[in-house]
Parts: C-alpha cells; structure tokens; sequence
C-alpha cells in the first residue's frame, strides 16, 4: 500500500474510524466486534480498509487465516489509544466547565484482588456511580508494568497495583494491604508433613514459581534466596503449577482460601515465607487529572479510609 507523506487534518469520520479500528482489535477480528459496535460486518471492514487508505499503511491482516495487527497496525493502535484517551478527558473537562461530570475513565486494576476484604473498589464504583451516573467506565485487568505505563502514557487515567519501585511519574495513594503465603499442592513431597517438620533448606529446595516481572514477589524471593525454576506472570498459572505436585508459590492469603478449603493446597513455611503488599492508586503528575478522575480517586481514598 503506498504511502502518504502527510496525514493532514483529522475530521469527524477519521476518529469514527479509529474507534472501530480500537474495537477490531481489542475484541480479536471484525467479527467478534459485531456486537461490541452494533454494526455488521461489511460496513466495519469498510471503516477499516477506509482508515488504511487514510493512512496510507496496511493495519491488519484479516481472513481465513485470523486476524492479526502488522507491525504498523501495532503503532497506529497505541497511537489510538492514547489519542481518543486525550478526547475523553477534553469531554470530560468540557463537561466542568458546564458544572457536569461526563465523559470516560479508563481504569486498569491488578488482577485477583476482588476477593480481597481490605478491597473497597466496589463500594467505590457504587459511590461515583451515584455522583456521575452520566460517564463512560472503561475496565482492564492488566499486568502492573502494563498498568504502570499505561496511566503514564495516558491510556489509562487511573491505576491500582501492588506497590514495589516508585516512579517519579506517578503520584500514589495508598489504598489497602494483601498478606501472601508461600504453598504447595497436596501432591507435593511437602504437603503432609506438619510446620514444624518442613526445614528451611526442604523449601529452599524445592521447585519455586515466581512472577517474572519487578514486584514484591520478585524482591522477597531474591531476599530469602529462592531460586526460580519456572516464571510465570499471572498468579492463575501459580495454581496450576501448585495442583501439579511440583512446585511451590506465592498466592494471595484470600485468593488461596477456597482452594486450601477443598485440601487443594496448603500453607508452609509460615514463620520466614510471607510478605504483605500494599496497594495504591496511581495517577500521572503531570498534565493534571480532570474533576472527573479527582472525584473517582476521592470515592476510593473515602472507602479506604
């Protein structure tokens, strides 16, 4: 496809486009965002071979073989993204100047904390529900270096992750706390004997999954001097590896319980093998956050309190 030298002036129908194109996407192919835009098929992918010819680029492969974004498709997402993040907020702001909370929120939460007791999320979105019922909320569950990037390339206007390295980028704001305990599957070498009977040197030895990014996870096992034997970056895969029999993990104190309940997993080593995490929201310093997202933080700092 040849190229442009100049994009020119974006009009009404190019950010129509670019929302389509978003949707396409994040839903995996045109046929999957059907239903997420209310539209058929045909008329999507004339939005979307119209982009490309705006652009200039080829953005997607698409057809019998699947659907899957070229290298330029990948940039021109991002650049999606961050651009109609930057027309919410302006919504939002115009909305302030008429004394109206509208607009959207694109929030991105680190993954297993609903059933965190300490976690008032919920309670949170039911209070702003009732201050702004008229904004547009958008949800991720995302990985915390995706959260992290996110909120500061202005994807995401606010975060909630597991403190570790503070960014001079972000502002935090310290929402609850989550205790971790170290387990194995009761098919584990480990699993019958009693806490007094399992050394030091036994865990040590053993088999260890870890999470592969920077994180409290990764810290604490470099302390204790836990080497990891397999890497995983969701705390599902953890389990999974736990009812293998083979090796042992960190997991949640309240994510484990349903599964230490059914004799599934148990705790050891409870006396060196935790640590707590604290959980904060995250916001970008600078540009500063609209009325709208400051009235969402105040909702989560006034049910964390």
């Amino acid at each position: 496809m040849s190229k442009k030298a100049l994009l020119g002036q974006l009009d009404d129908v190019d950010i129509r486009r670019l929302r389509v194109f978003r949707a396409v996407t994040e839903a995996g192919g045109i046929s999957a965002a059907e239903l997420e835009l209310n539209i058929g098929r045909s008329t999507i992918s004339t939005h979307i071979k119209d982009l490309e010819i705006r652009l200039g680029v080829s953005l997607c492969q698409r057809g019998r073989s699947g659907f899957a974004l070229t290298e330029e498709g990948s940039h021109i997402y991002q650049a999606t993204k961050r651009l109609l993040s930057s027309l919410d907020e302006f919504r939002a702001e115009v909305g302030e100047v008429h004394h109206r909370l509208t607009g959207q929120i694109n929030l991105a939460f680190f993954d297993k904390i609903v059933s965190n007791p300490e976690a008032r999320i919920a309670d949170a979105l039911k209070k702003f529900d009732s201050l702004a019922p008229e904004v547009d909320l958008s949800i991720y569950v995302e990985s915390l270096n995706e959260i992290e990037r996110g909120v500061i390339d202005g994807r995401f206007q606010l975060g909630i992750i597991p403190g570790h390295r503070m960014s001079p980028s972000l502002n935090y704001h310290l929402l609850f706390h989550e205790k971790m305990y170290l387990y194995c599957g009761k098919d584990h070498e480990l699993f019958h004997l009693t806490e007094t009977e399992i050394s030091t040197k036994q865990i040590l030895d053993s088999k260890y999954a870890g999470l592969g990014y920077h994180s409290p996870n990764m810290e604490i096992g470099r302390k204790l001097g836990m080497k990891r034997q397999v890497t995983v970056y969701e705390q599902e895969a953890i389990v999974h590896l736990l009812l293998s029999g083979c090796y042992i993990g960190y997991l949640p104190d309240h994510y484990a319980r349903p599964f230490v309940e059914q004799g599934l997993i148990k705790s050891i080593g409870t006396k060196t093998f935790h640590y707590e995490c604290e959980f904060y929201a995250i916001l970008r310093r600078s540009p500063k956050s609209s009325r709208l997202v400051k009235t969402f933080l105040d909702c989560l700092l006034e049910e964390h309190k």
